[in-house]
């Protein structure tokens, strides 16, 4: 079985990330830190072969903000292996467009404090 954890050989690309976040990460990030939402994330989480952009390991919970970009084909497909990938491990995963979270933020922070609550019964 495949173990969640960070990766030694990815220590340094997630600790960049985590230092030159996007402007939608960044203002999600402040809304999810520190157990605001009830519970607490971790952000540029290494996930086995990826970094997911926010996890939850106590409910298992993945959230990933996609940008202009995932909506090529050929980013829509790595997009799907590596979602069906996570979800093979038992994780529940979260997909957001950056520019939802720009424009709708109070329902993107809304919608993950629902998914919360429904993983957490």
């Amino acid at each position: 079985m495949t173990r969640i954890f960070n990766k030694y050989s990815q220590k340094d690309l997630r600790k960049r990330l985590r230092k030159e976040p996007i402007g939608c990460e960044k203002k999600l990030w402040n809304k999810l830190r520190n157990k605001q939402s009830g519970y607490k994330f971790r952000r540029q989480y290494g996930i086995d072969k990826y970094i997911v952009d926010f996890y939850c390991p106590q409910l298992k919970l993945v959230i990933e903000i996609d940008g202009a970009t995932h909506g090529a084909d050929e980013e829509e497909r790595g997009d799907k292996i590596r979602q069906k990938y996570l979800e093979s491990l038992g994780l529940k995963v979260k997909r957001y467009y950056n520019v939802d979270v720009i424009n709708n933020f109070e329902e993107v922070v809304n919608s993950i404090c629902e998914i919360c609550l429904e993983l957490d019964r």
